[in-house]
């Protein structure tokens, strides 16, 4: 696969200049991940763990005090890339209502657009399609605050769609969505994805959601400290809750019964495994 962002040993430090002296808070020191075009990359790690500073430099929000980070062959270093980096990496944060600036919806995805001259014909075309493409059209001409948080937040990603990106950072999108909403939010991220090749980073608390994914990264105190498939992270349950993090309900049950000897396979990660992995337990006891 060929990469499309490569963070090479990166350092990044947060300096506080209200105190006296300026206190210095280093996030992470030489990291270094790849992202590959069209993979669907979760992210995760507790509260500090440096996954949202990451984000922020893989579209030139942050830039490192060291190290290098390439967006298809671009430097975030280089000034002049910094439009051609924002175009080809857009960036969804937790709350929609950050992001959503126009009291029509139609209006709030074309923002950026016109902002960057695009011609008027073609803005149309972009927003119909961006809308459409997250199910969200005829909910064009809504105002957004009268909007669920599920459809806010689809509405924030149509604005970045529309500026056709190759990749989409989402900065733990669902986390004040109801289960609804983060159904609905996921089902629109792994749509583009798949049927759209869009390259998607999404950082994450929940584990449902990360199963999803073609490769998790895991983070802690700055360091990536695990990065595989899915069911290769989570069968490894005793590290994970060491880093202060949980597994998939029917990971933590296969865990359990394993340790009552069960002999179950500890790489289940979906209800449907689970239930099957049960009846054939079951049903050779019986």
């Amino acid at each position: 696969m060929e990469k499309f962002i490569e963070a090479k040993n990166i350092s990044f430090s947060y300096i506080n200049e209200m105190e006296e002296p300026p206190v210095k808070t280093t996030v992470f020191e030489n990291l270094s991940l790849d992202i590959y075009k069209g993979e669907f990359v979760a992210v995760l790690g507790h509260n500090g763990s440096g996954k949202s500073t990451l984000a922020k430099c893989m579209n030139a929000i942050n830039i490192p005090q060291s190290g290098e980070v390439l967006v298809n062959g671009m430097s975030i270093k280089d000034p002049e890339k910094l439009l051609d980096i924002r175009q080809s990496v857009g960036m969804v944060f937790q709350n929609p209502d950050n992001q959503i600036v126009a009291t029509v919806v139609e209006e709030d995805v074309a923002f950026a657009l016109e902002n960057m001259g695009v011609e008027p014909g073609e803005i149309r075309r972009r927003v119909d399609n961006a809308l459409k493409t997250v199910g969200m059209y005829k909910y064009r001409l809504h105002a957004p605050h009268k909007l669920s948080g599920g459809q806010k937040q689809r509405v924030a990603i149509a604005g970045i769609l529309a500026m056709s990106p190759e990749c989409i950072l989402l900065d733990e999108p669902t986390a004040m969505l109801d289960p609804k909403g983060r159904q609905e939010v996921l089902k629109t991220i792994k749509e583009l994805n798949k049927n759209n090749g869009v390259t998607i980073v999404l950082i994450t608390h929940y584990m449902d959601e990360a199963v999803q994914a073609d490769r998790v990264v895991v983070m802690d105190n700055g360091k990536i400290v695990m990065s595989d498939k899915p069911k290769k992270i989570f069968s490894r349950v005793k590290k994970l809750k060491d880093i202060g993090l949980d597994v998939p309900q029917v990971t933590e049950l296969v865990y359990s019964l394993n340790q009552d000897g069960y002999g179950l396979d500890p790489e289940i990660i979906t209800e449907d495994e689970c239930v099957d992995a049960l009846y054939e337990l079951l049903k050779s006891n019986l």
